[in-house]
């Protein structure tokens, strides 16, 4: 992992404390860096790296909660503070649906929790701080520029994300923190849209409000523990209203159905699809994890329709190591 030194915020993009009635050195002390390390044989170490760095943010005493991908499949956890100390973590949770991940803290961090606030009451153009690890320096100072529906390329939904305007740039589980000096949100993704026929770069982030009803069944079980939805081991995009797989899981359900990259979905179980969140939509209502999903696809001039039996993307993830 790099040093917290060696990069930092443009001045001019830096929160300033007069500009905000919290104490922003004390909120922005609670952002950890974190940094994880993922053996070479593990399912998402080709799309995800094997060494995986980022932010985490301290919610409870030795509870960090971060974005999952930093940590899925880690078999090491570091978390780093602007001080220089370094503490050893364990990936003590995972929750697929939103995005989650909690690290617990496996010795002593003598810095302040992050009180947690109401995503639902934050409004557009709101004043946030995206909070990184190493305080002031490594934080960005934005608004809240949209709230609406996201779709992930990996058969993921979020009803309502939270996007922010400037993009902060080392994103992966970076604070959002509002106007009340509250935690609102986790930094996930950088996008970029067009506005007033110019690009812009946003950050995604996974509302706060989604946290309360999983994390107390991520502190004792380390996933949640309902029912789990059909995964079908596909990454996929909407390219002119339609929805084209642009990659296969190995060893997955859509790779065992042989599903190929390029593959045009075009209806599941019957009903036509032509956006990511209406196709995930669809195949989650069939059932749970192992439902059978009847697909319509049309590859190379040809319309024909194949049935997948889907899994529990759980069941390809190595397991955290216990301590």
């Amino acid at each position: 992992m790099a040093a917290l030194t060696e990069w930092k915020v443009p001045p001019s993009a830096q929160p300033r404390a007069e500009d905000y009635s919290y104490d922003l050195e004390r909120a922005l002390s609670s952002v950890v860096g974190l940094h994880s390390i993922v053996p070479s044989d593990a399912f998402t170490a080709d799309t995800l790296g094997i060494e995986r760095a980022g932010n985490g943010v301290l919610i409870d005493k030795g509870l960090v909660l971060t974005i999952g991908y930093l940590i899925t499949e880690a078999e090491t956890v570091w978390l780093h503070f602007g001080d220089g100390r370094v503490v050893q973590g364990h990936a003590l949770g995972l929750d697929q649906e939103t995005g989650f991940g909690l690290v617990q803290a496996l010795g002593s961090i003598d810095v302040p929790p992050l009180p947690i606030g109401s995503s639902k009451a934050a409004e557009i153009g709101d004043r946030t701080v995206v909070g990184g690890a190493g305080g002031r320096t490594r934080s960005l100072a934005g608004r809240i520029a949209a709230k609406q529906e996201f779709a992930g390329y990996w058969e993921y939904v979020l009803d309502e994300a939270i996007f922010t305007h400037p993009a902060h740039p080392n994103w992966g589980g970076t604070a959002l923190i509002s106007p009340k000096g509250e935690l609102i949100g986790i930094g996930s993704l950088q996008i970029e849209r067009e506005r007033d026929g110019k690009n812009e770069h946003l950050n995604m982030t996974v509302p706060i409000d989604l946290l309360t009803p999983v994390l107390d069944d991520l502190r004792k079980f380390g996933r949640v523990n309902k029912k789990v939805r059909p995964w079908l081991g596909l990454y996929s995009t909407e390219i002119e209203n339609r929805i084209v797989i642009v990659g296969i899981a190995p060893k997955g359900p859509a790779a065992r159905a042989e599903l190929k990259t390029g593959d045009v979905v075009l209806s599941v179980a019957g009903e036509t699809v032509t956006t990511l969140a209406a196709f995930y939509r669809k195949v989650w209502s069939l059932g749970t994890s192992g439902v059978e999903v009847p697909l319509t696809l049309y590859r190379d001039g040809v319309t024909f329709e194949v049935r997948v039996n889907s899994s529990d993307r759980a069941k390809f993830l190595k397991g955290p190591r216990m301590h």
